[in-house]
């Protein structure tokens, strides 16, 4: 069941995704949207843009982006509207921040830090004392019998 559910998403995440009814008038902002449709990830299929989805929430998205370009909206404003309702998920390529550097750099830093632990620990063991001359003698004689 759950292998079928994932044919079916699929195949609806590959279907054609722009309805003609849907564009809008004006040719400039049309091409202004269909722009940003390849910016904005659909969040059902997840690794795909708003543009080749056929996902029912991807044709709300392509809705939205067309209402607040015809509504006179920047781009800048309507990515951050789809920011401010869905999170910076919803775009393809995020803008960088320090809090996905850091997501990104933590397994890093957690390998470097072990590694230098265990350099440490290796450097930190203690050596085993040399026998003295009488403990030397003694083991002698008794490997000698």
């Amino acid at each position: 069941m759950k292998r079928l559910a994932t044919i079916v998403a699929a195949a609806l995440c590959m279907a054609a995704a722009s309805d003609p009814a849907e564009r809008l008038a004006d040719p400039a902002q049309e091409a202004r949207a269909r722009e940003m449709f390849r910016e904005v990830r659909c969040l059902v299929c997840q690794n795909e843009s708003i543009d080749d989805s056929n996902a029912e929430l991807a044709a709300d998205l392509r809705r939205l982006v067309r209402e607040e370009i015809e509504a006179g909206k920047s781009d800048e404003e309507v990515r951050q509207h789809l920011i401010d309702r869905y999170g910076e998920f919803v775009l393809l390529k995020p803008a960088f921040s320090w809090g996905n550097a850091a997501l990104w750099a933590a397994p890093l830093l957690v390998v470097i830090a072990g590694l230098l632990l265990l350099m440490r620990s290796f450097r930190n063991r203690i050596e085993e004392e040399s026998l003295s001359p009488e403990e030397a003698e003694r083991l002698k004689r008794l490997s000698e019998d």
